[in-house]
């Protein structure tokens, strides 16, 4: 485990793409169910479509481990 996950919430730890890379492979897919997490709470707030913003969740975060985005 990280010292971001010792922290508690993932999410909340992460400032920039770059602290992703410090994550383990269980600790992204935990990431990625808070940020579904997050989505579900904000979208049933708000209004809107869900399906489109759930599907790319693990693709945003594997774009940004694999790459140094900016």
């Amino acid at each position: 485990m990280t010292d971001l996950n010792e922290k508690g919430n993932l999410l909340d730890q992460i400032n920039s793409p770059a602290d992703l890379k410090t994550l383990s492979l269980e600790e992204l897919k935990d990431l990625a169910g808070e940020i579904r997490k997050k989505i579900v709470e904000t979208t049933s707030k708000t209004g809107g479509h869900l399906a489109p913003s759930l599907g790319t969740v693990e693709l945003t975060i594997a774009l940004h481990y694999v790459f140094d985005a900016p």
